[in-house]
């Protein structure tokens, strides 16, 4: 199966469907109990309900029971069942070793305990086969989705891709469930940036093919908890914040632009004689859009300056406050009030910063001069006179935004 220069597939649907391979690989350590039911249940399946030639691939990563002997039992008694051992422990150094050394043309993981339905694999791979996504995940969290699980899983799992969302801007919903799928042609380079051999694998791989430009296809599944779990929750989410750190540094250093990758060509319309909008919304939406953003930016950043003065001194609180309410409004502002302007995210974010500097000296200088006519003001004056120094520092926050960050001439291909 051949693959194109802008990434997408040159065969057609019908021969894609004939001729595509896939690797369904099930990371396993000390799973002597669970891989037999595993294989038999997952062997049946794709038989009867899957069209792509398959092969199953058990990657055991030095488990200490009997699980390696069981899976080459299973093995020879089946040629669509492989088995690859590591001597080293690590459920993403199991798939990053395993994916990397695949000759299929997709290559898939799922846990042992088959907690996703797998109703959901062919939606999975279909797309990554026609060529239309890079990678495909199954989302606990997207709309139609269904699960069931504890309450504090569910707390756990929405906070931390919560958190994801709001770091680093991430637009997948769920990074964590166990089923997912990519080209191979377009994984095998990402993996070389991959660091993590454990549970933030998975984590650091969609971020890293979101901020390289791939499409990332999410697959809304059903899944059912096991409890037989072999993850230490308080530990892996401390290693995932640690993850979340050191890909963001990765990213404002520019180690984390991957050069191998396909690239695809910007959209374009099919008809030929199709009426085209223009990427903005003119002067009108840019004006709509950046108050709306900004009324929002503005009310968090008094609730949040509110919170703050309960325990830091005036200037400590505004400065917080303001750092976290720009990193918001820099980002929506970029997405929707300026997309005609396609400036790389983190060079919006630092000139961002910069008229961010501006507007907290002005602010701040309002706070000092009401401090400086009266040294103890009641807390509703010291408000009003934020919000009175925010909406003048707003409107020349537009005009530099408008002018400067995101001038139409200062157009480089979009991080």
């Amino acid at each position: 199966m051949s693959v194109g220069a802008t990434g997408g597939l040159r065969t057609s649907p019908e021969q894609r469907a004939a001729t595509a391979t896939v690797d369904i690989v099930v990371p396993v350590y000390n799973e002597e109990r669970a891989l037999p039911g595993c294989v038999r249940v997952l062997r049946e399946f794709l038989r009867d309900q899957f069209p792509f030639g398959w092969t199953i691939v058990i990657a055991d990563n030095a488990s200490t029971d009997r699980t390696l002997e069981v899976a080459e039992a299973l093995a020879r008694d089946d040629e669509s069942v492989r088995v690859r051992h590591l001597d080293r422990k690590g459920r993403g150094l199991a798939l990053r070793e395993t994916w990397r050394a695949s000759t299929a043309d997709v290559v898939v993981y799922m846990d042992v305990d088959l907690s996703t339905g797998l109703d959901a694999l062919l939606p999975l791979v279909a797309p990554l086969v026609n060529g239309h996504s890079d990678v495909a995940i199954g989302s606990r969290l997207a709309p139609g989705a269904r699960t069931v699980r504890g309450p504090k899983r569910e707390f756990v799992s929405r906070c931390y891709n919560g958190l994801i969302r709001l770091t680093h801007g991430a637009r997948f919903s769920d990074a964590q469930c166990g089923f997912k799928a990519a080209r191979t042609d377009v994984v095998r380079p990402l993996l070389d940036h991959v660091e993590d051999d454990a549970w933030f694998f998975d984590t650091e791989l969609l971020l890293l093919a979101e901020h390289n430009g791939l499409r990332v296809h999410e697959v809304p599944v059903d899944w059912v908890e096991d409890t037989d779990s072999r993850v230490d929750v308080a530990k892996t989410a401390l290693d995932d914040i640690r993850g979340l750190v050191r890909v963001a540094r990765a990213k404002a250093a520019g180690t984390a632009r991957v050069p191998d990758l396909p690239r695809r060509p910007a959209p374009r319309a099919a008809h030929p004689d199709a009426v085209l909008g223009a990427p903005s919304g003119g002067r009108l939406w840019e004006v709509l859009s950046f108050a709306a953003i900004g009324v929002i930016s503005t009310v968090a950043n008094l609730v949040l300056y509110g919170l703050f003065r309960l325990w830091w001194p005036v200037l400590v609180a505004n400065l917080v406050a303001l750092v976290v309410t720009t990193l918001f409004n820099t980002e929506a502002n970029r997405r929707f009030t300026f997309a005609g302007a396609s400036v790389p995210r983190r060079k919006a974010h630092l000139q961002g910063f910069m008229v961010f500097g501006l507007y907290y000296a002005f602010t701040s200088a309002a706070l000092l001069a009401l401090h400086g006519f009266d040294p103890a003001p009641g807390r509703a004056l010291e408000l009003t006179v934020l919000f009175a120094s925010s909406v003048l520092g707003t409107a020349g926050r537009f005009v530099l935004l408008r002018s400067w960050v995101f001038r139409k001439n200062n157009r480089e291909d979009e991080e």
